[in-house]
């Protein structure tokens, strides 16, 4: 399974359209939960990702200081975390950023690059990239 951990509700229905989109194409591959929380400061947000990480989890958190991988190594990367693990957890902080109690407790952080994007856009670049690793690792069309 893959769990994505984000803040706040998406507005915009340009934006609600391409996670819905990328949403259906992910499950055709594996499942899928996106879980919103509150947008409400990075000490109760805190608190809200710890109450539900489950430790058993590969977490990854979406951090600008993170590793940059390209899209075949992101692939690789998840490939090779379903070997060892049922659940990928995705978190991306909320207008704050992730709290460093958070980031301690995953096993990965994981950079976009250095660049700041509004929330409900990247909430849906990373489902594409998601999708792109399924479509990678299965040799389909679509990555180039």
């Amino acid at each position: 399974m893959i769990k994505i951990i984000c803040f706040g509700k998406i507005k915009e229905k340009y934006l609600t359209d391409l996670i819905l989109d990328y949403e259906k194409r992910i499950k055709k591959y594996h499942k899928l939960e996106i879980i919103e929380l509150r947008d409400e400061g990075i000490e109760k947000e805190r608190d809200s990702i710890l109450k539900i990480l489950n430790p058993k989890d590969y977490i990854i958190s979406l951090d600008i200081n993170g590793y940059k991988l390209t899209s075949e190594e992101f692939a690789k990367k998840i490939d090779q975390t379903f070997f060892t693990n049922g659940t990928i957890t995705f978190v991306i902080g909320g207008s704050d950023g992730l709290h460093q109690e958070v980031k301690e407790k995953s096993n990965y952080a994981l950079s976009f690059g250095n660049l700041t994007y509004p929330h409900g856009l990247f909430r849906g670049i990373l489902l594409e990239q998601i999708y792109r690793s399924f479509k990678i690792n299965n040799n389909e069309s679509y990555h180039k």
